[in-house]
């Protein structure tokens, strides 16, 4: 069968890989075009457009790119109806995906959703769209079963994707990192400032002030591998600071902690047992809208599965050099070391255990064989 993908993010390219790997064991003829990246490329789709070029955050920031946006749907609307997909798949990026979901429902197109839009967070109106355009709806988040059940929606829960991924990894030697990166022997604080130029530029100046404030550590920026790296540049210029692209999980394998930019990397972060405090800084106007529509408690995915502060979050004008010092201290310390990893432990409970990209691809294949 003939399987069109759309993800708009790095995340969704890990996630999106991994359930291509999974098709292409239930379904021996599966083919694949869509857009995502790298990860999804080298799973054998044909790559129509790279998610670097679809990475706009925030309110204002779509505005000044909506023309940009809407000829990337129209491109992608033409794209899908020449290829004539058995299925379209969805992975998150709601903004542009529900367009898209609408669109294919007309066309006659079944309509599978991996990783559900959050609409629990805002949004909610957007289940009726849902409902009527998308067949079959993957969630990956505990919670998120019982909020769809509210609104009388059958969902599939299949467990949450970072689970394959990591668990299909082997643990890296601190040693044979420290080796082939050149690096000293003092602890590791990883640095993510995020995978959207966007991102960097808003967290990084920050993040990189601490670099002098803990003498007694090295810090290390995990560079995305969509990124050039001379985005960075301006930011190290020469502090003792080194960049490892494309090796995000091998530097967490070997960080005593990690300043994390608020996202799926949070999560990440978490499931890899690595202490952090998370940081958000955007665009004013955008963030001053966001606060007054976006109905939740916290920001980071640990927080919101744990349903309590479990990590330090440093929002907007928080995210200050002196208050990243004390909460990047006290992650450090041995007693705010220990509670982090009991609320990791319980975290992991929670999501349950791997098997995310295989149940979803036994159901998507089952649904299209009906």
């Amino acid at each position: 069968m003939k399987y069109y993908i759309i993800s708009g993010e790095a995340s969704g390219d890990l996630h999106g890989s991994n359930l291509i790997n999974a098709l292409k064991t239930e379904d021996n003829d599966a083919a694949f075009r869509g857009w995502g990246g790298e990860l999804m490329q080298a799973q054998g789709m044909t790559l129509v457009k790279h998610y670097r070029d679809l990475a706009f955050m925030g309110f204002i920031e779509v505005l000044f790119h909506l023309r940009t946006i809407l000829s990337n749907i129209s491109f992608c609307q033409k794209d899908i109806e020449a290829y004539q997909p058995d299925a379209l798949i969805l992975i998150d990026y709601p903004g542009f995906n529900l367009r898209i979901a609408k669109w294919a429902r007309k066309k006659g197109i079944p309509v599978h959703y991996y990783i559900s839009p959050q609409i629990w967070a805002w949004k909610e109106n957007r289940i009726k769209a849902i409902n009527r355009d998308v067949d079959a709806l993957y969630v990956i988040l505990p919670f998120e079963s019982e909020f769809y059940a509210r609104h009388k929606r059958a969902v599939h829960f299949v467990g949450h994707p970072l689970l394959d991924a990591l668990s299909k990894r082997p643990q890296v030697d601190p040693k044979d990192f420290i080796k082939k990166h050149d690096l000293n022997e003092l602890p590791i604080i990883a640095l993510l400032p995020g995978s959207r130029t966007q991102e960097i530029k808003a967290m990084l100046k920050v993040m990189l002030q601490m670099v002098n404030r803990f003498p007694d550590h090295q810090f290390i920026i995990a560079g995305a591998p969509s990124i050039d790296p001379s985005t960075y540049a301006p930011f190290i210029g020469n502090k003792r600071v080194d960049i490892c692209f494309g090796q995000t999980y091998d530097l967490l394998d070997v960080a005593e902690a990690a300043l994390v930019t608020s996202g799926t990397a949070t999560l990440e972060t978490a499931l890899l047992n690595v202490p952090q405090v998370v940081c958000y800084r955007g665009n004013w106007l955008s963030y001053q809208i966001a606060k007054r529509i976006v109905n939740l408690k916290y920001i980071s995915l640990v927080n919101l599965i744990l349903d309590r502060a479990a990590v330090k979050e440093l929002i907007q004008g928080e995210l200050n050099p002196k208050s990243l010092e004390i909460s990047l201290s006290q992650i450090l310390s041995p007693e705010g070391r220990k509670k982090v990893f009991v609320d990791y432990s319980e975290l992991i409970n929670r999501l349950g255990g791997p098997g995310a990209s295989r149940n979803t691809a036994q159901l998507i294949y089952k649904h299209l064989q009906k």
